[in-house]
């Protein structure tokens, strides 16, 4: 019989000081990035009061993650990958004083509503570029920390630093957001600031690949390794076209003022709901590694997010009165019913998230680290602003509730067709087996 192993035994990823700031970068520049969506779609529909207008912001971030990706793998890869990183921040910092400077008091007596709204969606267009190169740089960077048998704890770790940062973020906006929307964006500065001096305290990393080559064949590289590897392009054809269908956070500012009537801190409780689901099953899985038919489990998660999207939305149909008041704040049935699936929901995409990234970085050569990655945030990154786009668009157009439903049943479709689609992802297994591609 075994001895049981100690928590860090299991989690030999946590014994390389690099890898723990990286964590940390992680934790802050998620945490400051969620907060900063958070706070200002809130804004857009305070301003506004428009459906579509929140869709928008989506597209406005869409088309620059997708646009700049195309080229920053290539960029990337032949970069030094903290130096990169180090660019993006200092990037978004500069955005988060535009931001700030957007929502100050009094602004709407310099600017008209419909100036500071399309001033925010040229500041979410910037951010979007920076996206198409912080998510390349941060994935290429990972994969250089930690020996490549820890790849799979040292994902786990990585996409729990990314949900803690995805949770927390919304729900600290939900609450800085009652002392004005300038100060909540300032608290988001400060919080990128950390995420600076943790990257500061890790070293520069080896450049693996050294040879330049034109832009146009780099790309095509990618493009072919990805497109090449039915393993790779399932699992990001599968989680893209469910984010896409199944997102319902970009409608999240309607079910809070108009449907469940729970305000900005019940919508910084929603917002945040994902994240706290996706903390608690990262955390489970740091003890539980998913070792036995991962593909299978895969799909499954992606169908329980599917099912959980369909409940929420008909969370208004449970009721909206208080059954208790916690501190101020109304507890309805249609809430809890509300928080419960998106928490559950968050439980599920923790499982897609480990399963997605540990295949990219155990499947994917050092030297193409850049491009493959930028191929994911074409495929995954952008479809929560495609998503968000169209959640807008349907909302406007069949009804929220609708609309919300609609995306719920057409990520369940999705699996089914992945199922017949892709038969390498019923057998797939988490180890190093570049014959499989």
């Amino acid at each position: 019989m075994k001895p049981k192993q100690s928590f860090l035994e299991k989690n030999q990823a946590l014994h390389f000081p690099v890898f723990r700031n990286f964590l940390l970068v992680r934790v802050a520049i998620i945490l400051s990035l969620n907060m900063q969506a958070a706070i200002v779609s809130y804004y857009v529909y305070k301003l506004t009061h428009d459906k579509l207008a929140l869709g928008m912001l989506g597209l406005w971030e869409v088309i620059p993650a997708v646009g700049f990706s195309l080229f920053s793998g290539h960029f990337v890869d032949l970069k030094e990958k903290k130096f990169m990183m180090l660019t993006c921040i200092v990037g978004y910092l500069l955005l988060c004083v535009f931001f700030v400077v957007l929502a100050w008091p009094g602004i709407q007596t310099v600017l008209s509503v419909s100036n500071i709204v399309w001033l925010v969606y040229a500041g979410i267009f910037i951010g979007g570029a920076l996206r198409a190169f912080l998510g390349p740089s941060s994935f290429s960077l990972q994969g250089l920390l930690t020996p490549r048998e820890h790849y799979p704890n040292a994902t786990t770790w990585s996409s729990a630093a990314w949900q803690f940062g995805a949770f927390m973020g919304p729900l600290i906006a939900g609450f800085l957001i009652l002392f004005g929307f300038h100060i909540s964006l300032i608290w988001v500065g400060l919080i990128e600031l950390v995420s600076l001096i943790a990257l500061l305290r890790i070293p520069k990393q080896q450049i693996m690949k050294k040879e330049k080559e034109p832009v146009a064949k780099s790309l095509g590289e990618g493009l072919r390794f990805v497109f090449g590897s039915q393993l790779i392009l399932a699992v990001l054809s599968l989680d893209m076209f469910a984010v896409l269908f199944g997102g319902a956070v970009a409608l999240l500012p309607v079910y809070a003022d108009d449907i469940l009537k729970v305000g900005e801190v019940g919508f910084g409780w929603m917002r945040a709901a994902p994240g706290i689901g996706s903390v608690v099953s990262l955390f489970i899985l740091s003890f539980v590694p998913l070792k036995k038919n991962p593909g299978i489990k895969l799909m499954l998660s992606i169908i329980g997010f599917g099912i959980t999207t369909i409940i929420f939305a008909f969370s208004g149909y449970f009721g909206t009165g208080a059954i208790v008041t916690v501190s101020g704040f109304g507890i309805s049935w249609g809430f809890l019913v509300a928080f419960l699936m998106l928490l559950l929901g968050g439980v599920f995409d923790a499982v897609n998230v480990v399963i997605r990234h540990t295949i990219l970085q155990i499947y994917t050569p050092d030297s193409m680290r850049g491009r493959v990655s930028a191929v994911n945030t074409m495929f995954i990154s952008s479809s929560n602003e495609l998503g968000a786009m169209e959640s807008g668009i349907t909302a406007k157009w069949m009804g929220t509730v609708p609309a919300v439903f609609v995306g719920g049943c057409l990520t369940i479709l999705v699996v089914g067709i992945t199922w017949f689609a892709a038969p390498m992802l019923r057998v797939l297994k988490l180890h190093e087996d570049k014959s499989s591609n």
